[in-house]
């Protein structure tokens, strides 16, 4: 088996202001560890493919950063896309990259670049399973992973009928839920839908040609193209323009502490914490002073008695909120000033 990894690293990450910028967004901060996410996400997969076998599909603005902060990638294995365009047509071109390079036969892996990850041997057993059972059933095969908690925040996986020892058919798939129906989901045993994928790239393209006009004619007419492919594509999600629709879907379930890290309050499970219960990142002092996040980015942030909140600090521009509306900064970004969301 021929194995590639893809790596989906575009976006702006808005909910990380006011560290994240549309010129170096979430993927490319520290986040998690003391290194950028993507390069967190690209240590964790080498093991299973070299980097002339890894692709990182990006925003155009964003090329030479990644290949600034990854020197080992080939720069043609870095794909600028001109506009964003969905998962769906991003992970189609990369198929067709690959397909040309390895043939149709060859397995690609797809994760994403704002993860953070527990158990790294596990996550690697976890995805070399997903391609193997990609390989040798000619699926399309995607990681649901164990519930911890039942989250409103995360779209679901319902099992279905088993067709091999802790492989199983996916019944549905189910947008985000209100509260209440996760807990029912989680209950009845539904995965969190990773957004983690398997697939032999000839398979994935015969099921686009099958079931995704949104995206074939697109791609069936730029040829090689990428300028004109980006140009005339439909925007889709892989889930809605190819999973929900076809009957070759497989899950896997995975269990090695993911976190889609989306939001300042998601912090407060991934980084380590102090004896209080406090998240914090560079220079912070707490007295009394418990369960917060804080990114303190060249200047002092002092806490003293109070709890649940998410403090960031940066460039003269301090933002404080709580974890709970941490989720919600659209509403602070839509009304703030110009002159302050862009500082």
């Amino acid at each position: 088996m021929i194995r590639w990894n893809v790596v989906l690293a575009g976006g702006v990450g808005s909910r990380f202001w006011p560290l994240s910028t549309p010129e170096q967004p979430k993927q490319l901060l520290p986040l998690v560890s003391n290194q950028a996410m993507l390069l967190d996400t690209l240590d964790r997969l080498r093991s299973s493919a070299s980097s002339a076998h890894t692709l990182v599909l990006t925003n155009a603005s964003l090329r030479a950063s990644v290949l600034a902060l990854d020197p080992t990638l080939p720069p043609e294995n870095v794909i600028a896309e001109p506009r964003p365009a969905g998962t769906c047509a991003a992970l189609a071109w990369a198929a067709r990259i690959i397909a040309a390079r390895s043939g149709p036969e060859a397995v690609m892996v797809c994760t994403h670049a704002d993860w953070s990850i527990g158990d790294v041997t596990t996550f690697a057993a976890t995805l070399d399973a997903a391609a193997s059972v990609a390989a040798e059933r000619q699926a399309l095969v995607t990681v649901g992973i164990v519930p911890s908690r039942p989250d409103p925040g995360f779209g679901y996986i319902q099992p279905g009928d088993a067709v091999a020892a802790g492989v199983r058919r996916v019944a549905r798939f189910a947008e985000k839920p209100n509260r209440e129906t996760a807990e029912r989901m989680v209950r009845e045993g539904y995965l969190w839908n990773s957004g983690i994928f398997a697939w032999r790239v000839g398979d994935l393209l015969d099921e686009i040609r099958t079931h995704t006009p949104e995206v074939q004619p697109a791609l069936e007419a730029a040829g090689d193209d990428l300028e004109r492919f980006f140009a005339t594509v439909q925007s889709i999600a892989i889930d809605v323009g190819v999973l929900e629709r076809s009957d070759r879907v497989l899950v896997l379930p995975g269990q090695f502490g993911w976190d889609d890290v989306g939001t300042w309050a998601a912090l407060h499970r991934v980084r380590s914490k102090d004896a209080n219960d406090n998240a914090t990142h560079g220079p912070v002092f707490s007295l009394q002073a418990s369960g917060n996040v804080v990114h303190a980015d060249g200047t002092q942030v002092v806490l003293y008695g109070v709890e649940n909140l998410v403090v960031v600090a940066r460039d003269g521009l301090t933002m404080v909120t709580t974890r709970e509306h941490a989720a919600d900064l659209k509403t602070l970004l839509d009304a703030l000033p110009s002159t302050v969301r862009e500082q």
